[in-house]
């Protein structure tokens, strides 16, 4: 080996350390980002039926603004629903008959709870439980009903046309000699 190999072999291997070391660094800090455990706010619980896509960490929206972030989710094994806890920033205080949605960003995007605020003169404290919730809606189970609902439509048309058809005539439209 030349004096040039040896160096070169060494530039490479020290470029490919610093490669790896750059990788380290940026998945420390999206670990470090994704863990934020409390944003400021206070916590609120909230039951589902269905959070399909919703994680710890989706946000907490109220008019499309994020007010916090969701810190907690457990299924209740009594109730086999969904137990969700997030957080609201301190300066967003709800009526009691707010109710807590979850929905998508779009077909493809990630899942979200959406505020939609009440008229209730009294407020969710800290700690506090919303009762008025609706589960994700599945677009697997939506397309599902559709083409169920499609061809079930489809298979009562041809029956109904096949019944037509055997009462008479030739069925022609053209007359013929």
């Amino acid at each position: 080996m030349t004096a040039v190999t040896v160096r070169h072999d060494r530039l490479e291997l020290l470029a490919g350390f610093a490669v790896l070391v750059c990788l380290a660094g940026l998945l420390v800090a999206a670990m470090v980002g994704h863990h934020r455990s409390n944003d400021g706010g206070y916590p609120v619980h909230a039951s589902f039926s269905q959070i399909d896509g919703l994680n710890v960490g989706s946000d907490v929206r109220l008019a499309g603004i994020t007010v916090g972030h969701v810190i907690e989710a457990t299924v209740d094994p009594k109730t086999f629903q969904a137990q969700v806890t997030f957080t609201l920033a301190p300066d967003v205080k709800l009526p009691t008959d707010s109710a807590a949605i979850v929905t998508s960003d779009s077909l493809l995007g990630g899942k979200y709870i959406a505020l939609s605020p009440g008229g209730a003169d009294s407020l969710v404290k800290p700690g506090g439980v919303m009762t008025e919730t609706q589960g994700a809606i599945s677009l697997e189970q939506l397309l599902s009903k559709f083409i169920f609902s499609v061809t079930d439509s489809l298979q009562k048309s041809q029956k109904a046309n096949a019944g037509k058809g055997a009462g008479g005539g030739s069925g022609s439209l053209v007359d013929e000699p």
